[in-house]
């Protein structure tokens, strides 16, 4: 990632904002702004506001076209005093952190909290009976791409066959990606549990089981201060923790931000999750795994604070797509005086793309499900029966186990058996042994000619 520059007159407190409510002075005085005539005002305000709505860093502040005679700088001091005028502190230990919620941001919020409790436009946005088929699907999702930022090299296809399949890991990448899958699901049993030091670890340590070069790190807080973070493209440190000394009473601080609602103090429980998540990220508390334990407790706050749609969501696919994104955040906020709404404002965001992805997915379903209907009249067979059907229509050289049937339709094995037997029983499908206790089924050499048939029941035969 290219080096972050540092923006000019980077100062905070009270000296920083007069400097900068006098850096406005100079802006008008420069545009010869008269309060009676000139609109001068209302020209800087709306660029101050064009750059808190996507809150730009020094580094794209710099290149705004800013009216003749007026120098960037003058312009930055503005928008930063702005800004802290504007903000709220807050403090972990000896760490001061700032942040701003933005009109745009407040709307992104009001957004979240009409929609995140489940509903679209007034209605449940997922029917009952498909919750866990969609469950199932997002937690995938969410598993493969948050290994995936932490660098598993596997395809979306081979280990969501792994997790259906119920495959052992073949290799490291595939074992991240189980420990994300068990873990995401583990978060169901724990939600409304406080954090504690001692849960946070057991978090870590389901994450990294067996992934790692040194198993003595797993469900264990660092113990020394040799740990940076770098650029994986050119090595350079980008931050360096807190020192390890600190991290008993760091890790109190953010179990009692976790578990407390101070009086008076309220904070929007999206934004404290990202607060949370940036805090494990910065305080560094494990040796590795950092980044996949910050994800899961942004997802186990939210589920606390009954957001119960984000379980359905997958935020490290949007921010597997953006990483440098991610990570500039992150820098940006360490750069510019611990200002946390450079990371907030990425996260709702990735959190409104995967909002949107969701009901992307949620209308294919439902034509999905139109046309499952469609089979299971034209075929006879239930519903769990027309969408292995379906499958099988659409790819033809599947090949599966009675577990894949289990996880895809969040059934019990012997559901899953018994439609399988249904589906052989009427020539759809049939088996071959891999050995004594396993069998593999796929598309029947009759199937395309049953399809054809269409609204004629094919006779059943026995399964041996």
């Amino acid at each position: 990632m290219k080096k972050i520059e540092t923006p000019p007159q980077n100062r905070s407190g009270l000296k920083g904002i007069l400097d900068g409510f006098s850096g406005l002075g100079v802006i008008m005085q420069k545009m010869g702004y008269v309060q009676e005539e000139d609109d001068s005002l209302a020209q800087i305000s709306e660029l101050i506001d064009k750059c808190n709505k996507d809150y730009l860093y020094w580094d794209k502040v710099k290149y705004q076209k800013v009216p003749e005679g007026i120098l960037h700088e003058e312009l930055w001091n503005t928008l930063k005093s702005f800004r802290t005028f504007s903000g709220k502190k807050i403090a972990f230990g000896k760490h001061d952190f700032s942040y701003f919620i933005t009109p745009h941001l407040q709307e992104l919020l009001h957004k979240f909290d009409l929609e995140l409790g489940g509903q679209f436009g007034g209605y449940n946005v997922l029917p009952d009976q498909d919750k866990n088929q969609y469950l199932i699907s997002s937690i995938m999702e969410e598993a493969i791409a948050s290994s995936q930022i932490e660098g598993a090299v596997t395809t979306r296809k081979v280990a969501k066959e792994m997790l259906r399949q119920n495959h052992t890991p073949k290799d490291r990448s595939q074992q991240m990606i189980l420990n994300n899958y068990q873990t995401i699901r583990y978060l169901s049993e724990i939600k409304f549990q406080n954090m504690t030091p001692e849960l946070l670890c057991e978090i870590q340590s389901k994450i990294t089981k067996n992934a790692l070069d040194n198993p003595e790190y797993e469900g264990k807080f660092r113990d020394s201060d040799d740990v940076n973070i770098v650029d994986s493209i050119d090595g350079e440190i980008v931050h360096t923790p807190p020192q390890a000394e600190e991290l008993k009473d760091l890790v109190k601080i953010l179990c009692d931000f976790f578990n407390e609602d101070i009086e008076g103090s309220f904070i929007h429980p999206i934004v404290k999750a990202c607060i949370l998540h940036f805090m494990i990220a910065y305080i560094h508390p494990f040796v590795d795994g950092n980044g996949r334990t910050a994800r899961t407790i942004f997802y186990w706050y939210l589920l606390k604070k009954r957001y119960w749609l984000v379980e359905y969501l997958s935020i490290s696919r949007i921010i597997a797509q953006s990483k440098n994104k991610y990570y500039k955040a992150l820098v940006y906020t360490e750069t510019d005086d611990n200002d946390l709404t450079y990371f907030i404002h990425y996260q709702l965001h990735t959190l409104k793309q995967a909002l949107e992805g969701l009901q992307t997915y949620i209308s294919k379903k439902i034509q999905e499900k139109r046309q499952m209907i469609d089979f299971q009249k034209l075929f006879s067979v239930n519903t769990r029966q027309a969408i292995i059907l379906k499958e099988l229509h659409d790819n033809p050289d599947w090949v599966f186990n009675v577990k894949e049937i289990e996880n895809r339709n969040g059934v019990s094995n012997q559901t899953a058996r018994m439609d399988i037997i249904g589906l052989i029983e009427l020539g759809y499908i049939e088996m071959s042994k891999v050995n004594a206790k396993e069998q593999k089924y796929y598309k029947s050499f009759q199937f395309d000619e049953l399809v054809k048939r269409g609204n004629e029941i094919p006779k059943p035969r026995k399964v041996s």
